[in-house]
């Protein structure tokens, strides 16, 4: 169903770009720094308001109660009572902000992708399985959220917390403090060990989920579907999918699970620190050690219970970093492509195009490698003329069809309009001037009139109307139901072959381009079909330059030049009638349609 393509680009080496890849995550933010600044300072403000607390607590048992000061008990427990809603509301508005920034930062992500891969070859996605793209932008990105959106702020706020109740607890007793931070440093390698193990899982459940989002556009697709039940391989395909599902399952569980023991370990010796902290304590008043107030060991194991929260949080949002690593860099790889056709620095805009079409010892190989698909084609389509292309199969006849559009970009020698290199000519001049209707007829799932419109937005209904009529569809259309109010169906299936390649027409003839490109538009039509939209071909090529690639040669008879291509080379070219007096290629390409036509 969809064979194994290599990929589109080869990143480099993970670990020798993390540095620079952490810089990159960084900068996403620049745009929003002024609200992150803001942030920062509610994280600050809400660190010093929580250490407070503790000193708070401390004064109350040492000092308010034992004297039976009730106005200093009473001020102190109503600060304790302030705290914890300052906390509260700053918390609020610290999570309200973060997460408009990184929602912002994942709306950037998603368009600069889709707006990279807009500009992309079409080579790019012929060895490309779509569902692979789909993946990057909902699945890559959409893992991201819990990163942008709320990572940074948990990092600077955890680490904001932990520096400020390391402080506080150093001003209580800086040798229990020393006690509680012993093995801090192994917590931080654990941590980070564990980190590097979900990265790696990471990677490779992002890669299966492309591989299950590329099976699920491919086989659930109306053309999927139905090749699929043709073939009798629904049950193969379903089977498929359960095997690439359990893949994933296993997976998820092991991403899940890596780690998972060794932070539970540093859990639970966390929670047990304020045991060891009473048992030092106790043992030090008994052996004569240091004397420590009942109120500042409370005060002290409170602070240590609150730095045990942030410092957890701290090393898993640590684990959730590195793990985020690997999807950015999944997404990076597709900002990285490199673009083959882009616009020159100052390209040439031409106002008004006449719609002279010439190659000049054209060459093209696919990724400029291997051997030449064309080579030296040196053809001139007078504006306002035709020119019909004809060959066998895999002669190049599609591919010099893609050069004038430039949906591919000569390896050699140049295509020019009006005398102009079409790679020197800005995208909208060339858009403007050249309309292609191709075979493969694509119509999104939506109405008739949103069709036809994607070609001029601001098309009127009596221009739609009058389209429709050139195309010669406009009857059938006028005919159903919600007219053009009508959804046309997933790749509009719910149209025959000939009625959407006259939907086709309409949407060229809307453009109105000067030059036309029709690639085969009519091969896959039955002779009464193609004769209907042959008729709205003429219409469509009447007074324009065209260039038609053939299958069928009745269509091109008329063309004022042939060019017969074969491996890429011009065999023959002239008239019809010249070209059948030579007897030559042409000729028998003409003899073999004759005998293939119906005989009625």
């Amino acid at each position: 169903m969809h064979p194994d393509r290599e990929p589109a680009w080869t990143p480099p080496a993970a670990a020798a770009e993390q540095p620079r890849q952490v810089r990159r995550i960084l900068r996403l933010f620049r745009p929003y720094r002024g609200r992150l600044g803001v942030v920062g300072v509610l994280v600050g403000a809400s660190s010093l308001v929580g250490v407070a607390t503790p000193f708070l607590l401390k004064e109350i048992l040492d000092v308010a109660i034992p004297q039976g000061r009730t106005g200093l008990l009473s001020l102190l427990a109503l600060g304790m009572i302030l705290s914890a809603v300052l906390t509260s509301v700053f918390g609020v508005l610290q999570t309200l902000i973060s997460t408009t920034v990184g929602q912002r930062v994942m709306h950037d992500l998603r368009t600069a992708v889709y707006g990279r891969l807009q500009r992309m070859s079409l080579a790019f996605f012929t060895r490309t399985r779509t569902g692979e793209v789909q993946s990057r932008i909902a699945n890559d990105i959409g893992g991201m959220q819990a990163t942008v959106t709320s990572t940074a702020t948990s990092l600077v706020s955890n680490l904001t917390s932990v520096v400020a109740t390391i402080v506080a607890m150093i001003a209580l007793d800086w040798r229990l403090t020393v006690v509680s931070l012993l093995l801090l440093p192994v917590f931080v390698w654990i941590s980070r060990r564990v980190g590097n193990e979900r990265k790696k899982i990471t990677t490779q459940r992002q890669k299966q989920m492309a591989a299950m989002a590329a099976t699920v556009t491919e086989s659930l697709s109306v053309s999927g579907i139905l090749l699929g039940r043709t073939m009798g391989r629904s049950d193969s395909l379903t089977k498929a999918f359960s095997d690439e599902s359990e893949q994933l399952v296993d997976l998820e569980v092991r991403s899940s699970m890596a780690g998972r023991w060794r932070m539970a370990v540093i859990t639970i010796v966390m929670a047990a620190m304020p045991a060891f902290i009473y048992w030092t304590a106790g043992l030090a008043l008994q052996v004569g050690g240091p004397q420590v107030s009942i109120g500042t060991i409370v005060a002290f194991v409170s602070l240590q219970q609150g730095l045990f929260r942030p410092a957890v949080s701290l090393l898993s949002t640590g684990v959730q970093i590195q793990t985020s690593l690997a999807l950015f860099q999944r997404i990076f790889e597709y900002l990285d492509l490199p673009i083959d056709i882009t616009e020159r620095e100052e390209p040439v805009h031409l106002d008004r195009v006449k719609g002279e079409v010439r190659f000049e010892d054209v060459e093209f190989r696919y990724d400029g490698k291997g051997a030449p698909i064309l080579d030296g084609i040196d053809v001139t389509v007078p504006a306002g003329s035709s020119l019909a292309v004809v060959g066998p199969t895999g002669a190049g006849k599609s591919t010099l069809g893609h050069l004038v559009p430039r949906l591919y970009d000569v390896t050699g020698g140049r295509v020019t309009l009006d005398g102009v290199d079409v790679r020197d000519l800005d995208f909208d001049t060339l858009a403007r001037a050249v309309g292609v209707v191709s075979q493969e007829t694509y119509l999104f799932h939506a109405s008739v009139a949103d069709n036809l419109r994607f070609a001029k937005p601001d098309a009127t209904d009596e221009e739609l109307h009058a389209a429709a009529e050139a195309a010669q569809i406009h009857d059938h259309i006028a005919a159903l139901p919600d007219g053009y109010d009508t959804v046309v169906g997933e790749r509009g299936h719910r149209f025959s072959g000939g009625e959407k390649q006259r939907l086709a027409i309409a949407r060229t003839i809307l453009r109105d381009p000067p030059v036309l490109i029709l690639d085969e538009a009519t091969s896959a039509l039955d002779t009464r079909t193609e004769h209907a939209v042959q008729q709205a071909i003429d219409a469509l090529s009447a007074n324009r330059t065209t260039i038609t690639i053939a299958h069928r040669l009745s269509t091109i008879r008329g063309a004022d030049q042939i060019v017969v291509l074969d491996a890429g080379h011009v065999a023959e070219r002239g008239t019809h009638g010249e070209l059948l007096a030579r007897d030559g290629r042409y000729a028998a390409l003409v003899r073999r349609d004759a005998q293939l036509e119906p005989t009625g």
